[in-house]
């Protein structure tokens, strides 16, 4: 699917520094970097996911530390 992103001039800046310094093309500079939100976006979500089910795993050892 073909799409126009418009950027301001320092992002443009930014995503051309980014692209030179990879050695990649900006369409892959750009690619790049969504997928590594949606990575890192995921990658927080299992992490609050687990801590909550620790926290209520071990709330009375939490509990008992706490005092």
């Amino acid at each position: 699917m073909a799409m126009t992103l418009r950027l301001s001039a320092e992002d443009e800046r930014a995503l051309a520094q980014l692209a030179d310094d990879e050695g990649i093309s900006r369409n892959e500079a750009v690619l790049r970097a969504i997928r590594e939100a949606v990575a890192r976006s995921g990658h927080e979500g299992r992490v609050a996911e687990l801590s909550e089910r620790a926290r209520h795993r071990y709330a009375d050892v939490l509990e008992r530390l706490g005092r």
